[in-house]
Formats: structure tokens, sequence, C-alpha cells
């Protein structure tokens, strides 16, 4: 039987309907909660014709500043906090294991394999220098061998590499051995606007945000028998520690960069993995109970 003539308590209900056929039950679960979501909301907001189809450019626009150097989607999902509400509900906090954080729109694959040691920075790089170093480790504290270390930062002037002309920077890969170390040169992270020249700048404006992240250096570690681990190491002391523009600080992850004999920056932090399969998920909550008011 067919059904017409839509109404704003039938829509929803036909939309869900047309789901049923989908194979895949994952994928059916995830379509029929969006539909019921963005219904909702539609229904909440009652946006006029024209806030809808702005809506629909921004997203337009969104897709249209990402490509091989920047991902403005990833952008968007960090400064809303869904990139960190997804890495919460899906990484958890395991025991001791160093916690992570969002990935960030300008990781980039392929970054060089240095040795050990090595400094990750050009030659007239703007920042100071600042010295990496610790341990790849397991719950146990045992170090963990062949760990592929990717780390990535902005310069000292707030800007990563893939917002200059000058090819890869401050972006490297390393290898632990069987002691588990890692040792590195880079520089000394600052705090940073995220990027304001596109949509996402245009959205924290007209919401009344600043764009600033505290300074951190991001780290992804890989390891054969345990999780992949995507963090930061902030910089004890930031102004916007508190209010930073992704939500992604976590005290355990803020560090001392000091100065040491020689002048040079330092900063010594031991990262701890989960075993595969391992990972400590928070339970979904339950929702409490609504009272329905009778009608008299």
């Amino acid at each position: 039987m067919a059904i017409r003539n839509f109404n704003e308590d039938t829509l929803t209900a036909a939309v869900l309907k047309r789901l049923d056929t989908t194979p895949d039950p994952r994928l059916k679960a995830i379509m029929r909660s969006m539909v019921k979501h963005l219904h909702a909301f539609v229904r909440e907001v009652r946006p006029t014709p024209d806030e809808w189809l702005a809506g629909i450019q921004f997203l337009a626009d969104t897709g249209h500043w990402c490509d091989d150097k920047r991902q403005e989607f990833i952008l968007m999902s960090d400064t809303l906090g869904v990139s960190m509400l997804v890495d919460y509900l899906n990484y958890g906090k395991t025991k001791d294991a160093t916690e992570s954080t969002v990935l960030g729109p300008f990781y980039v694959e392929g970054a060089p394999e240095l040795p050990m040691g090595a400094d990750t920075a050009k030659p007239g790089t703007p920042g100071e220098p600042c010295v990496a170093q610790g341990k790849i480790r397991d719950l146990n504290g045992r170090p963990i061998a062949d760990a592929t270390i990717d780390i990535w930062e902005g310069a000292g002037d707030g800007l990563y590499d893939v917002q200059k002309p000058d090819g890869m920077n401050l972006r490297a890969r390393f290898r632990t051995g069987a002691d588990g170390k890692y040792r590195f040169t880079c520089i000394r992270p600052v705090s940073y606007p995220v990027p304001t020249d596109g949509p996402v700048g245009k959205m924290l404006t007209a919401t009344g945000r600043h764009p600033m992240r505290p300074g951190h250096l991001h780290f992804m570690i890989q390891a054969p028998g345990y999780e992949k681990l995507v963090t930061h190491l902030f910089v004890r002391g930031d102004p916007y520690m508190d209010s930073d523009a992704v939500f992604g600080v976590k005290d355990s992850l803020i560090c001392d960069f000091k100065k040491n004999g020689s002048g040079r920056y330092e900063v010594s932090f031991d990262f701890m993995l989960v075993p595969e399969g391992q990972l400590t998920r928070p339970a979904k909550q339950a929702r409490p109970a609504r009272t329905v008011k009778r009608r008299k």
C-alpha cells in the first residue's frame, strides 16, 4: 500500500521503513539512528529554507577545503568535540596505559623514517630546539621493541609544514630497539590557532570562540600485539590549557618542557601501550527514566 502526504509525525517512520532492506546490520543501525536524530533536530530547530540551504552550503564548503594536506571535516569534528567523544568511547582508560587524544587535521602519511636521535627540524626552522626522550613500555613496565613512533608538530611560528610551501618538516618516524627507548630533537611546542581561513574558522567566529590550541607534540605509536595509540604531549603552563579549541587536553598528558644545563629544552615521557584486544571502553550509561505527566 502506497503511503503519501507525509507529515511531521509520519515522515520519520516512513524513512526508517525504507531502511528495512539494508543487508548490513551495523549500517542499518547507524542509518536508522542518524535518521531519527536528524529528523528530531529539524523538528526541534525548525529551520527556514534559507537556514537549511546555508547548512548544506557549509557542509559543501567544508568538503571543498579538504585535500591531501588538510582535512577540514576532521577540523570541524575536532572543534565540535565529536572527535574527542569518539576517542573516549573507543579508547577509554585502561589501567596505567597512556591516554589518547585527537588525531588532528594535519597528520600526513609517509613521514621519513629517521635514525633514533635525529633532528626532525630543517635548518632555519623557527622555534627553540627541544630533545624528546623516553621509553615505549607495556602495562608491566617492560620495554617494547620494534614500535614505530610517528611524530609531527607545528614550528615556533605556530604553522605546520603543510601550511607552507617547503615540504615535510617536523614530521618523522622512529623505530624502537630492544630497550624500547626513543630520542629525537624537535621544536618546543607553542600554542597556535587552528586554521581560521575556511568554513570552520567562520563557524568559530560566528559562535564567539577562539581558535587556539595549547602547545603540543603529536605521537602515533604502533607495535605488533598492541593497540595503536594516538596522543599528544602538552606543554605545562600554556595559557590555553583550559580552553583548547578541540577539547583534547588530559591531565596525564601535560608535561614539563624544561631547559637542561646546556640551555636546550628537554621533555621526558614513557608511553605505556595496551595489549591488543584489552582496551577498557566505558560502558553505555543508562538514561534516567522519563517522567510522563498525565493530562487531567
